[in-house]
């Protein structure tokens, strides 16, 4: 069955999609919403209208025509160019960052000295962020998507961090206007795109956008990924011997956002089940990225299949904008870690790994290694 009936933490009755057709077909279906404030939250108790609609900007959270408005503005940011300056920095980032692990001296927690840092510069040269303000940036953006650590999932200082974050995005927003650089905050300024000009909120809103769609999730998926190749030997030779196969499966494999959801707008029939205006549909990425259907053998890890066709970066409009700088960050971080310690190894048992306890993203807290 296409859709199976599922209850959800409030009640309601709705349906959850799980195989990779079905779930390609709902998330390019127009006709269902991503708005948060319209949906039944499959992740813990909340109907619709108890989340306060996403403010303007937050473009992952807006349907069209508002989504059309802001996407567009930011798909021309993603350019060739860009991406090959992007690709030297980050060849020179991981450089220093895998120097910097080894001035640690082994044993060293990866999730600190690499994991993090890696990522959040990498966004900081997206967004243009001054290299004097970066550890400010970074620190706050830490706390914000519960990586900084044991008071990460603290209500209240991931409140205050937000704000910062917020004022921050404004400073960098004003900033940009009186003088721009190279970067994807100055050209949103400075756009001349058709349609209604960006506010200042809408383009610090925007900011706030990449980076949490960028940060966390490759910061998680460095130290998921470096926990899987470390599992066994043969594993970091096939990375090393084709990194952009061995990324692709990874992605599929440990499918990092295991789940999103959607609403319907209207009655929608998929496959002969009619999903009814005002129902929730529960979107199970993880579960397609290992339908039998589409992958052979899909439980194992074969880092030479590939993986075509995987929705780790969702499916639709509103798949991960940022995906190619993602893959190209992956793709140079793993062989440079494994081709810097190719004696790494874990420094506790894996059992000892503390987990981020959360439903949305997975990721480790801690990750000791060690080297020879």
């Amino acid at each position: 069955m296409p859709l199976s009936p599922m209850t959800y933490p409030d009640g309601h009755v709705g349906w959850r999609a799980h195989d990779h057709a079905t779930v390609r077909a709902v998330l390019a279906d127009g006709r269902f919403s991503i708005r948060p404030d319209l949906m039944h939250n499959p992740f813990g108790p909340g109907s619709p209208g108890d989340a306060p609609p996403s403010p303007p900007g937050a473009f992952t959270d807006h349907d069209p025509p508002d989504h059309t408005r802001y996407r567009s503005r930011l798909t021309g940011q993603f350019t060739v160019r860009r991406m090959r300056l992007l690709t030297e920095r980050l060849e020179v980032i991981t450089a220093e960052h895998l120097d910097a692990l080894a001035a640690q001296g082994s044993p060293a927690d990866l999730v600190e000295h690499f994991a993090v840092p890696v990522p959040g510069l990498m966004i900081c040269e997206l967004l243009g962020v001054p290299y004097e303000r970066r550890t400010e940036f970074q620190q706050d953006a830490m706390v914000l998507t519960g990586a900084s650590g044991a008071e990460a999932g603290e209500a209240e200082a991931m409140f205050a961090a937000f704000g910062r974050l917020q004022e921050f995005m404004l400073e960098m927003v004003a900033a940009k206007r009186a003088e721009p650089t190279d970067d994807v905050l100055s050209d949103l300024v400075h756009s001349e795109a058709g349609g209604a000009p960006l506010t200042d909120d809408e383009m610090a809103a925007m900011g706030m956008a990449l980076l949490g769609g960028g940060l966390d999730t490759t910061t998680n998926m460095l130290s998921l990924g470096a926990l899987e190749l470390l599992r066994e030997p043969a594993r970091v030779q096939a990375m090393l011997a084709d990194p952009g196969a061995a990324v692709e499966e990874l992605l599929r494999y440990i499918s990092l956002t295991p789940a999103t959801a959607r609403t319907a707008l209207e009655d929608v029939e998929i496959d002969g089940v009619v999903v009814r205006a005002g129902d929730t549909v529960f979107v199970e990425l993880g579960s397609a990225n290992r339908d039998p259907a589409r992958y052979a053998d899909p439980d194992a890890l074969d880092l030479a299949r590939g993986a075509i066709g995987h929705l780790a970066f969702g499916h639709g409009i509103h798949q991960c904008i940022g995906q190619h700088l993602a893959r190209i960050e992956l793709k140079i971080a793993f062989p440079g870690l494994f081709t810097r310690f190719p004696k790494l190894r874990l420094a506790v048992p894996e059992s000892e790994l503390p987990h981020r306890a959360s439903v949305v993203i997975g990721g480790l807290e801690r990750m000791p290694v060690a080297w020879d």
